[in-house]
């Protein structure tokens, strides 16, 4: 095993190298569609590219994924549990961004076993891969911070979705390009009828952001992307808890609706985007963060 000390004199490249390996096991292991998901494809991408050519560059953002976790509670019901890693740039001299949702946890509930996992993988994983040993403890552990009443069939299971939609989310989805005329319309539709606000950039590449409940911006996403797409990813995903409710859906958009946006589109077909004007568009939003996540670099 190595130890912190050495951990801590790894290059980027080997740190990418370590994040490779680890994420090809995952998927070796794990095979089922539902089992093991790479939210974000383009940082993956550029993880193995660093790898490739040793470079001491690292990506411009965090692979993301998500293992998911089925467990059976006595009475023979099936409880899902959602285990979200983002892996920062220093993994695993640094240990990595971990948050486990289900519906059958109440927000306290959730918080209780966040703070336990994270406990355990401080003392016990500190500068080593631990992916592996956070769903185990998860597997081992999580049902035990269920209440026997949450966990019976026989509840009502609004609840559990008061618990889903206490969560706002907001979702930024990368597409290699975004041109037919009716996924574009079905986008804007779609999040509409979802009553979800942000924009949809078509063009190439392609750049939608959807805002509101958690529940209907995952819908949203399943509606997506099964239709057929070059290459469609989140790029980035934010989840902030509703301390007062629904009331504070409003105060958390920073969009107020949804709507395509054109920026002084050129090129030979018309469907390349001005990105000055999109910054700034996000800017005005306190979103300029996100060009970056996007592009790779600062905008202006």
């Amino acid at each position: 095993m190595r130890s912190s000390q050495n951990a801590a004199k790894m290059t980027n490249w080997e740190e990418a190298e370590v994040q490779i390996s680890e994420l090809d096991l995952l998927s070796s292991m794990f095979p089922g569609e539902d089992e093991f998901i790479v939210t974000d494809q383009l940082a993956l991408a550029e993880l193995k590219c660093c790898v490739e050519n040793q470079s001491s560059e690292m990506p411009s953002s965090k692979v993301q994924f998500t293992l998911n976790v089925k467990l059976q509670v006595p009475d023979a019901t099936m409880v899902e549990f959602s285990v979200f890693f983002a892996l920062p740039l220093k993994y695993p001299t640094i240990l990595p961004e971990i948050t486990v949702r289900s519906p059958s946890l109440s927000r306290s509930q959730q918080i209780r076993l966040n703070t336990d996992l994270k406990n355990y993988l401080i003392r016990n994983c500190s500068g080593e891969p631990c992916v592996l040993s956070a769903r185990e403890w998860v597997k081992d552990h999580a049902l035990a911070y269920i209440d026997k009443e949450t966990s019976s069939s026989s509840v009502v299971t609004s609840s559990s979705m008061e618990t889903e939609d206490a969560i706002f989310t907001r979702l930024w989805i990368y597409s290699h390009h975004i041109y037919n005329k009716h996924k574009r319309k079905n986008i804007v539709d779609w999040a509409k009828e979802l009553s979800l606000s942000g924009f949809c950039m078509p063009g190439k590449p392609g750049v939608v952001c959807v805002e509101g409940l958690q529940s209907t911006c995952e819908e949203f996403w399943a509606r997506v992307r099964k239709l057929t797409w070059k290459r469609i990813l989140i790029r980035h995903r934010e989840d902030m808890s509703l301390e007062a409710g629904h009331a504070e859906i409003k105060k958390q958009r920073k969009f107020s609706s949804f709507e395509e946006k054109v920026f002084d589109a050129h090129g030979n077909r018309g469907n390349h985007m001005d990105l000055g004007q999109l910054y700034h568009f996000l800017d005005e939003r306190g979103c300029a963060d996100i060009f970056q996540m996007y592009f790779g670099v600062e905008g202006r």
